[in-house]
């Protein structure tokens, strides 16, 4: 097998979007300041082209001169501490919003248009997924039937880029009516083949497709959100998309001008105890876990991310399906078989590449955190959930999450003769648990809070009627393409660890 050899089969077409030739991967956002609402898209142009064929993601970028010989380490482990205690409160009055209800400001006045990315049914899964990894600000392209067509047919995003990637490796998990189609896809895509849009739709899970007119208010959308829907559509008079609302754009609104929305800033004190938001039902996967373990648990229960945990269910990392851009090529195929606690190791490595310092994302916080602090976290992440954890618990497969002592944070990159940029090989070395940061910061896992708790928080709080957001939850499950599952549906609290 060649060394780039890519899964997703070679561009023979070209796409409906023409800034899906050109592809930069923004970096994790940096913690936020309470400034008023703002995005922007970071552009870059691709890197000159290779005399053979690159892997999908080496193609997406000129890769730097590693700067893993200058990188030192960034953070005092009590420094980071002390940020993870105090987040940044700085906020700014907007006198755009001052004075209004938030309930009565439009939906079109939080998006923009750059925010929509067209493809179309024909655009090969190549294209696609680049044009997705692009779009940083709502990560979902609209496929259209034409370039002509102004209505959205599907999307495409992360969960279904995963869905795609399990197929092309075998660990797809096809219903009897879908047998033949998924070995055509794996056969296809290994051949390098272009493989259009539209042969993958039966693989990919159908969202519900909301809409809103942009003159709508943002009580309605909420509503929607605090439901559990995930993106709303926003169209003009015309029916013609214009923008995307996400939930952590709308998240983004409330931390950054809550300050002139009274009933939502006084919630950001509260602790999440008192609030009593989140659930018990947890679905987890073993550190010890095969990397293939994660990405098939994800697409079975419909789930954008899940907790990583050691043996005694603290909280070792965080596995989200947009991190399968890291899986494009043929190179990577030994993570899959590698440890899920060892693919944490080279997201953090390859988070460090990208913004040329050590990165230590945090995905945990406790039931004692404020609102505030919880928002924050999502916010600066830009995360759909947060895991609540307790204080530690021994480990039998790692030392017992230690308090923090006034040490330096090691950095968790490889070495410099093993780089971990996508399209080449990593160590198949597996990552002790007390190597990340992460194990000597968190705690026992015992519950989870997503954007859509929040939201139906805010929603409730001022006397909106959000439906139960656990039917949407239930949905997606059953949209999976896997037949034979787990259920949580159960009203009792547990925490399903995979292994």
């Amino acid at each position: 097998m060649e060394q780039h050899r890519t899964f997703l089969g070679n561009n023979n077409q070209n796409s409906g979007d023409p800034a899906a030739s050109e592809a930069s991967i923004s970096p994790i956002p940096t913690p936020p300041q309470r400034t008023p609402s703002s995005s922007s898209l970071h552009k870059s142009s691709m890197a000159s082209t290779h005399s053979h064929r690159s892997s999908f993601v080496e193609g997406l970028r000129g890769l730097p001169s590693s700067p893993r010989s200058q990188r030192h380490p960034s953070f005092t482990q009590s420094a980071l501490q002390d940020l993870l205690n105090h987040p940044p409160t700085a906020r700014h009055h907007n006198p755009r919003f001052a004075g209004r209800d938030w309930r009565d400001i439009a939906v079109g006045e939080l998006i923009s248009e750059d925010d929509v990315r067209w493809v179309d049914m024909d655009t090969s899964v190549e294209d696609a997924s680049m044009a997705l990894v692009k779009n940083t600000t709502s990560n979902v392209v609209l496929i259209r039937e034409n370039p002509k067509s102004t209505r959205p047919d599907s999307t495409f995003d992360y969960n279904d880029l995963n869905a795609y990637v399990l197929v092309v490796v075998g660990l797809g998990h096809p219903p009897e009516e879908l047998v033949a189609l998924y070995d055509d896809i794996a056969k296809r895509a290994q051949a390098r083949d272009s493989i259009p849009l539209r042969d993958i739709q039966p693989i990919c899970r159908k969202e519900t497709l909301v809409t809103l007119q942009g003159d709508e208010d943002l009580a309605r959308a909420v509503e929607i959100f605090g439901s559990g829907i995930h993106r709303i559509l926003v169209t003009n008079y015309q029916a013609e998309v214009v923008g995307i609302l996400s939930q952590i754009r709308l998240m983004e609104f409330f931390w950054n001008e809550g300050i002139n929305f009274r009933v939502i800033d006084e919630l950001y004190p509260k602790l999440m105890k008192e609030l009593n938001i989140g659930s018990q039902q947890i679905i987890a996967v073993n550190s010890d876990s095969p990397l293939a373990d994660a990405l098939v648990l994800m697409n079975q229960e419909g789930l954008t991310s899940v907790a990583v945990v050691d043996n005694g269910l603290n909280v070792v990392g965080n596995i989200s399906t947009a991190d399968v851009r890291l899986l494009m090529s043929a190179a990577s195929l030994p993570l899959f078989e590698n440890t899920c606690l060892h693919f944490i190791s080279v997201i953090l490595s390859e988070r460090g590449v990208e913004q040329g310092k050590d990165s230590f994302p945090v995905f945990y916080v406790n039931p004692y955190s404020t609102l505030a602090h919880t928002v924050a976290k999502l916010v600066a992440t830009h995360s759909h959930r947060m895991w609540v954890v307790e204080s530690p618990s021994p480990s039998s497969s790692a030392p017992s999450t230690p308090s923090l002592p006034p040490a330096v944070l090691l950095s968790t990159s490889a070495p410099s003769s093993q780089p971990a940029v996508p399209g080449t090989h990593y160590s198949s070395t597996s990552v002790p648990g007390s190597a990340l940061p992460g194990s000597h910061l968190s705690g026992r896992l015992t519950g989870v809070v997503t954007l859509t708790d929040i939201l139906n928080l805010f929603a409730k709080s001022t006397g909106l009627n959000p439906t139960d957001p656990s039917e949407q939850r239930a949905r997606r499950r059953r949209s999976s393409s896997s037949s034979i599952r787990p259920s949580l549906d159960s009203s009792r609290a547990s925490i399903d660890i995979r292994r």
